[in-house]
C-alpha cells in the first residue's frame, strides 16, 4: 500500500484486541536507507474502564485472555498514562452515576456553563435523568425465544411509547438513541418502532436503535436504555457494561428495567443508589413543548406533573396526545384553505 508515516494514533485503543493493535504498527515497508521501519511514535486513546474487545470464543476470551487489549495490558503493568480528567459531554448530574469509577474526573465549563443547553430541561420531563421500574400487565417479564437472546416486550412497549411521546414533544427524532444490552431486544425494538411509528410521519424511527457494545464511542442528547431482564441481573453486572450504558447521554437519560432486581445488586450500587434516590414511575410534564425553555434548576409546579402508572397508562397517554395533534393538524389544514 506504500504507508509512510512516523506516528500512529489509535483511538478506542481499549477496544482493540491486543494482536488487531500490532497490525498498523507493520502496514509499511522499512525505510530504504535504513532497513528500520519509519514508525517512532505510537499514540494509544482509550478507556480501559469501558468494554473490552469483543471475542465470541469464550474459551479464546476466558483462558486465552484474549479480550485484554494493549491499552488494557499497558495500563495494568504500571506504564505511565495520562488520564483526561474532565469530561464535556454529559450534565454533572448524569455524569456523577459514573463518575465513581474514575479516579478525579471533573467537567469542562462548556457543561457548566449557566446559558448553554446543559442548564436547561428536557422538555415534558420533570428529570433530566430518571430510573423507570416496568411490571409487565401479563406477569411475563424476560423470555428467551433463543438461546441468549433475552427479550421483554413489555419494556420495549414501554421504550417506544416514551419514544412517541418525546417525538409528540417535539423533540426531533435525531436527537433521541434506543440502546439496550441485548440482541434480542434490539431486534424487538425495532420491531415495535416499526409498528408503531413507521407508518406516521409525526414519529419516525430515532438516530439509533443499538445495543451498548455497539453504541461504544458515540454519544446523543436523550438516550432510552432498556436493561430487558427479570430473573438475573446478566451481563450488566459487569460495570464496565454500566459504565458505557450510562455515559452515552447528553442531557437526558431514561433507564427501564426492573427496579427492585438491579437495585439490589451490590456491583451496580454506586450508580443504582443515585438512580433510585428519585421516583421510579416516569414524571411527566405533558404541557410542555420543544425546544427547552425551562431551566433545569427552576422549581416544577407537583400540580403540573403526571406520574405514570404502569405501561397501560403510558399507552394512554401517548394516545390521547396522539389524537390531540391530529386534531390541531385538522384545525391547521382547515384554516388554510
Amino acid at each position: 500500500l506504500a504507508f509512510q508515516y512516523d506516528n500512529l494514533v489509535m483511538e478506542e485503543a481499549a477496544q482493540i484486541m491486543e494482536v488487531e493493535a500490532f497490525i498498523p504498527m507493520v502496514l509499511q515497508n522499512p525505510d530504504t536507507a535504513t532497513g528500520k521501519s519509519r514508525l517512532k511514535r505510537v499514540l494509544l486513546i482509550g478507556d480501559h474502564h469501558q468494554l473490552p474487545p469483543v471475542v465470541k470464543n469464550l474459551a479464546f476470551q476466558k483462558y486465552s485472555r484474549l479480550d485484554q487489549s494493549l491499552f488494557a495490558r499497558l495500563v495494568r503493568l504500571g506504564v505511565p498514562a495520562t488520564q483526561l480528567d474532565f469530561q464535556g459531554r454529559a450534565r454533572p448530574a448524569i455524569a456523577n452515576l459514573y463518575r465513581w469509577r474514575y479516579t478525579s474526573l471533573g467537567d469542562l465549563p462548556g457543561v457548566l456553563a449557566p446559558d448553554g443547553p446543559h442548564a436547561l430541561a428536557v422538555p415534558g420531563f420533570r428529570h433530566d435523568f430518571q430510573l423507570v421500574h416496568v411490571a409487565d400487565p401479563q406477569g411475563v417479564g424476560e423470555s428467551t425465544p433463543l438461546p441468549h437472546y433475552v427479550q421483554n416486550l413489555a419494556e420495549a412497549e414501554f421504550v417506544v411509547a416514551t419514544y412517541m411521546y418525546m417525538r409528540l414533544t417535539g423533540i426531533p427524532a435525531s436527537r433521541i438513541s434506543i440502546i439496550t444490552t441485548y440482541n434480542g431486544q434490539r431486534d424487538l425494538l425495532s420491531d415495535v418502532v416499526d409498528r408503531r411509528c413507521g407508518s406516521d410521519a409525526r414519529y419516525g424511527p430515532p438516530r439509533a436503535i443499538a445495543t451498548t457494545d455497539k453504541f461504544q464511542g458515540q454519544q446523543n442528547d436523550y438516550i432510552l436504555l432498556s436493561l430487558v431482564r427479570t430473573r438475573a441481573v446478566g451481563h450488566l453486572r459487569d460495570v464496565r457494561r454500566l459504565v458505557v450504558s450510562l455515559s452515552r447521554a447528553r442531557l437526558g437519560l431514561y433507564v427501564f428495567c426492573d427496579a427492585p432486581l438491579f437495585c439490589g445488586c451490590t456491583e451496580l450500587r454506586p450508580a443504582f443508589s443515585q438512580l433510585e434516590a428519585r421516583p421510579t414511575k416516569l414524571q411527566l410534564l405533558t404541557a410542555e413543548r420543544a425546544p427547552p425553555a425551562r431551566r433545569l434548576d427552576a422549581p416544577v409546579d407537583d400540580g403540573a406533573v403526571t406520574e405514570v402508572e404502569d405501561l397501560v397508562s403510558m399507552g394512554k397517554l401517548v394516545a390521547r396526545m396522539h389524537s390531540e395533534a391530529e386534531a390541531a393538524d385538522a384545525a391547521d389544514a382547515g384554516a388554510g384553505r
